[in-house]
């Protein structure tokens, strides 16, 4: 499976951006999907999950409320909407795919994307 993230970019505090992340060479509609981010100087951290349906997500509480995971069965993409962005949010930004089909914050992510830098100015 193949997972290519874009959509980052520089955009100001109080700004929004919406990530894409497509995938290929697998059974997406049977993944969980989850996107994640590291900041400089930090560890890799869980922002949000979706079930394989979309039916079931799940949030970091920094993100409740301005972050919007969804999926694209047919267009095989996974897609995280930012909202009201923050300095904090600043990262890069990986999707991942887990075979569960839950997107749980704690599962296993098996196949990774190489990530899109995010950064939000003040």
């Amino acid at each position: 499976v193949q997972l290519q993230a874009y959509g980052g970019g520089l955009v100001q505090a109080g700004g929004s951006l919406r990530l894409s992340c497509a995938a290929s060479g697998g059974t997406f509609s049977t993944y969980g999907m989850g996107w994640f981010r590291q900041a400089p100087g930090k560890e890799r951290e869980f922002v949000a999950g979706i079930s394989w349906s979309g039916s079931r997500s799940s949030y970091e509480d920094s993100v409740k409320g301005r972050f919007t995971i969804s999926r694209d069965n047919v267009k095989n993409t996974v897609y995280l909407q930012m909202n009201s962005l923050k300095p904090e949010d600043t990262a890069v930004y990986y999707c991942a795919a887990e075979t569960t089909g839950w997107g749980s914050p704690v599962a296993a992510y098996k196949y990774w994307g190489q990530g899109t830098l995010v950064t939000v100015s003040s």
